[in-house]
């Protein structure tokens, strides 16, 4: 028998129509909407509410507190966790989780985009397959991965690709690890390795995010260096580059402590110093600014807060 454990945080799979016939998120309570009846025989589910609220409300300091009670649950016997969690943020939330959470049991993350009581709603389906996912030893050391609409994505590269779509999720350039027919779990790759950044502080470092574009200017990075955060994940375009003012900023931020990773805004490929001029990715590399490899910019802010909470190698973290 596998035990699951099944931690609820509200989001669209929460939620229902209000009188005006839009939908308020995180309204509907874990039994309510957590329909267990189409679980295998030899899968035990225990429902361990933590969160009822839309996903854009949700703290990382609430991330935190999910990853340490899935620790505990495993610690207390249970073979693997489920956590339903609203879309617009999941991306995150399960990357986030995947980078802090230490331990070889499956953690699924999951959600719908349709109400659990709308007309051909997906939160049943997903429900039901992630905790088959999670239940399933082919799952077991690769880390926080995201199903929905039978498929396996690793949490690293998973992204919402529909605002309202029943397929909801897509990894650019990578593809899913795998699908889930019925309840049966197909795994086609798995991730090459893990990396795992437990905290050794308490505190959540600042750590913003700067979209590079055509004339942009030093507004929002010296905002940042004024407001004395810890880190900027620069969204840069093509293989890197951002714009002349931009640069000025960023070497302004610099000289304060500040640490720089560089992303691109492309779907797919990586940074990388090819050109050689002011405010390319060879300039801000010279400079300091860490390459930040494939990670779009979202992905690489959660990561570098990792890496600071645990006090490693920024640089290093970033190269593995």
């Amino acid at each position: 028998m596998k035990k699951i454990a099944l931690i609820t945080t509200g989001g669209t799979i929460a939620s229902k129509e209000n009188e005006e016939g839009r939908l308020v998120s995180g309204v509907l309570t874990s039994e309510e909407y957590c329909d267990l009846e189409g679980i295998p025989s030899d899968i035990e589910v225990s429902i361990f509410p933590l969160l009822n609220k839309p996903s854009m409300h949700i703290s990382l300091s609430e991330l935190n507190q999910i990853a340490e009670q899935i620790t505990t649950l495993f610690e207390q016997g249970f073979h693997g966790a489920v956590i339903t969690h609203g879309t617009d943020s999941l991306e995150e939330s399960s990357y986030y989780l995947d980078l802090i959470i230490d331990h070889s049991n499956p953690v699924v993350v999951t959600g719908s985009q349709r109400s659990s009581k709308a007309s051909g709603s997906d939160a049943d389906t997903n429900l039901i397959q992630s905790i088959c996912a999670a239940a399933s030893d082919k799952l077991i050391d690769i880390g926080t991965v995201v199903v929905f609409n039978e498929r396996i994505f690793s949490a690293k590269y998973v992204k919402k690709e529909h605002a309202y779509n029943l397929q909801g999720f897509e990894s650019f350039g990578y593809g899913h690890l795998g699908t889930i027919d019925g309840q049966k779990v197909i795994l086609y790759q798995k991730p090459s390795d893990r990396q795992v950044y437990p905290s050794v502080i308490q505190d959540i470092p600042k750590v913003e995010i700067i979209k590079c574009y055509l004339d942009a200017d030093e507004i929002l990075i010296d905002a940042c260096i004024a407001n004395k955060v810890e880190g900027i994940v620069l969204e840069g375009n093509g293989r890197g580059q951002i714009s002349p003012s931009q640069m000025e900023a960023v070497l302004r931020g610099i000289e304060t402590g500040i640490t720089f990773v560089l992303t691109t805004s492309c779907e797919q490929g990586r940074v990388d110093t090819t050109y050689d001029y002011y405010a390319s990715a060879q300039h801000l590399y010279e400079n300091g600014v860490i390459l930040g490899s494939d990670m779009n910019s979202k992905k690489a802010r959660l990561k570098l807060i990792a890496l600071l909470r645990s006090k490693k190698d920024v640089v290093q973290g970033f190269m593995d």
